[in-house]
């Protein structure tokens, strides 16, 4: 069965309530969110009841703390496509708007997740969870509610890796901001990819051989700015190494940050199509060059240690892939 998504709390039909649910941002659906996941899932099979995941839309840190913005590690889609894959029946992406904010904790449980809301039957949340205005509610505090509301509680205590790794929506802009790659995705269980329109841009790669897709960072969160190894998914399907560059590009400054991939061995249109990249490795940071002659001989070389680095990634020999362009 396929995710149904809800993006309402009120009027629900008796075939939208019912559910045992996972509560939270969820931004990233790492490691740490599937854990919490995987409690509701629990106890949505010992009962016979639907899977679902309760999200907010805007997140809620972006609702009180605007200037922090850009934040976002996944796109509405790409949140849809990671719990869809995960076996999630119903995500209830509800709208963070002013009244949301307002509601104390209780009035959060009783009529947004009770009776009169969702109709929730479970919930599991995570060690830290806080809900309410003023974030006065707690794990504790959500199960005194749910018994008042005809649904019960789980608390989830904090996973982490066995080396230690912190599994958390911070520790992952930690690694991004570092250009720690491999730490970004042991966390997130795959690899960090930017989703977004193919635009036009000066097309001066195109003068030196080296056509990139242009891909507005939007809502994301900014990782180390510099040249990274990628794999990029189409709207046909297919997958396609390539090497990107992310940043103000220090030699033709951009007010914005723009995320530029070369597709390896690829001839095709992509204007105003949607496509998804993954950030694989980090090669290097932003440089000025002395001029496109410069420039080319970089890329070439970019293009073969991003080759290398997604041998290693595949599980191939990174000596066979560091084939010409």
């Amino acid at each position: 069965m396929a995710l149904t998504v809800i993006e309402t709390w009120r009027d629900l039909p008796a075939s939208a309530r019912g559910a045992a649910v996972a509560i939270g941002a969820f931004d990233g659906v790492h490691r740490g969110h599937q854990a919490v996941i995987n409690a509701a899932r629990a106890v949505a099979t010992a009962r016979d009841l639907p899977l679902g995941v309760v999200s907010f839309e805007p997140h809620p840190r972006r609702w009180f703390q605007p200037e922090a913005a850009p934040f976002r590690l996944m796109s509405p889609g790409q949140m849809e496509r990671a719990l869809d894959g995960l076996g999630v029946d119903r995500l209830y992406r509800l709208p963070f708007d002013a009244e949301m904010a307002a509601l104390s904790d209780q009035a959060f449980a009783l009529d947004v997740l009770g009776r009169d809301g969702l109709g929730i039957a479970h919930a599991a949340v995570g060690f830290d969870f806080t809900f309410g205005k003023g974030r006065s509610g707690s794990p504790e505090a959500l199960a005194r509610h749910g018994q008042q509301a005809g649904f019960t509680v789980s608390p989830v205590a904090r996973v982490d890796d066995a080396d230690g790794l912190k599994l958390s929506s911070s520790a992952v802009r930690e690694a991004l901001k570092a250009g720690d790659m491999a730490r970004a995705t042991a966390i997130l269980g795959r690899p960090f990819a930017i989703e977004g329109e193919v635009i036009h841009g000066d097309k001066r790669g195109r003068t030196i051989g080296v056509p990139t897709l242009n891909i507005a960072l939007g809502d994301y969160m900014r990782p180390a700015y510099g040249v990274y190894a990628t794999r990029t998914r189409l709207p046909d399907g297919r997958t396609v190494d390539g090497v990107a560059s992310l940043g103000v590009r220090p030699m033709y400054l951009l007010e914005q940050p723009l995320l530029e991939v070369w597709l390896f061995d690829f001839d095709g249109d992509l204007y105003s199509q949607t496509v998804e990249t993954d950030l694989v490795a980090f090669l290097r940071p932003e440089a000025a060059f002395d001029g496109l002659d410069a420039l080319k001989v970089q890329i070439e070389a970019d293009a073969t240690a991003a080759r290398a680095a997604l041998a290693v990634s595949a599980g191939l020999s990174p000596a066979a892939s560091a084939r010409p362009a």
